[in-house]
């Protein structure tokens, strides 16, 4: 038991991560992992141990996803989750390094096309393995992953270098309010620059409409907590913002971009509004 127990432990990390991107919760994570190796003591050794482990956990997540899905639970959290320093499963952590937009573009996802696609696309898993966890036939596992990609890639109208150049401008916003720097929003914003957004985004009383570089700046420097939680990402086929504590889509930042400053952006926070998005994964800086 201890000698298997050893293996599994140089498998925790791996197990953990692929969880994680199927599951988008650490806590959900750690119990699927944990679920692996209660049924691994009760089956002893496996020729493949890896492969066996991947199969499980994947099973297992499948299985909750649907679970999911038959309980009705939005992908979509609509409305911003209070900013919490007490991380104790690292899941600030993990989702930096998954990707938060790809965790939103992969919590829209039916669950069938979640696991195959994070199964073949992020770990190189063949569709011959990934078909019997799906119980479909490699065949079908493959036409679930192209889906899920398609969905994850997404397309823009924009020539690559205008995207390109809109990506860099939406960085350059997002650094400057996760930093609070006055002087580098005031760089990047239009000196017209518009701020709309829904009331669900803004503290009450709070004007929908506020105009002008300084104004604009001024608020947005009170943005720079949650921009702990934003990336860029396509939406709707143009560079805008996702903020996904946990990896949850709370509000999406629709930003236009003239030259190479921030002519305007609008905050969407209204469940139906986030919902009706087209969020995809921005390749254009890679």
């Amino acid at each position: 038991m201890d000698e298997l127990a050893e293996l599994f432990e140089a498998e925790r990390g791996r197990l953990r991560g692929l969880a994680y991107r199927m599951l988008g919760s650490a806590a959900e994570a750690d119990d699927a992992v944990q679920e692996a190796w209660l049924r691994l003591t009760r089956t002893g050794s496996v020729d493949n141990l890896a492969a066996w482990l991947t199969t499980v956990v994947s099973r297992v997540c499948l299985d909750v996803l649907r679970s999911r899905k038959a309980r009705g639970e939005e992908p979509f959290a609509g409305v911003p989750e209070p900013v919490d320093d007490a991380d104790p499963a690292g899941e600030a952590e993990l989702a930096d390094a998954v990707g938060r937009a790809l965790l939103v573009v992969l919590d829209a996802l039916g669950p069938a096309e979640r696991i195959a696609f994070v199964l073949h696309d992020l770990f190189a898993v063949p569709f011959d393995r990934i078909a019997p966890v799906l119980d479909r036939t490699p065949v079908a596992a493959k036409k679930l992953a192209s889906r899920a990609r398609q969905r994850v890639r997404g397309t823009s109208p924009l020539p690559p270098a205008d995207l390109a150049r809109h990506r860099q401008v939406v960085d350059a916003f997002l650094t400057a309010a996760r930093g609070g720097d006055l002087g580098a929003l005031l760089d990047v914003l239009a000196p017209d620059v518009v701020r709309r957004a829904d009331a669900a985004a803004l503290p009450p009383g709070a004007a929908l409409e506020v105009r002008g570089a300084r104004a604009v700046a001024a608020e947005t420097r009170v943005f720079g907590k949650r921009a702990r939680f934003a990336e860029a990402a396509l939406i709707d086929g143009s560079i805008g913002v996702v903020v996904a504590p946990r990896g949850r889509l709370s509000l999406a930042l629709l930003v236009v971009v003239d030259g190479d400053r921030v002519a305007a952006y609008e905050v969407i926070a209204a469940p139906s509004r986030l919902a009706a998005l087209h969020i995809a994964v921005d390749h254009s800086n890679r």
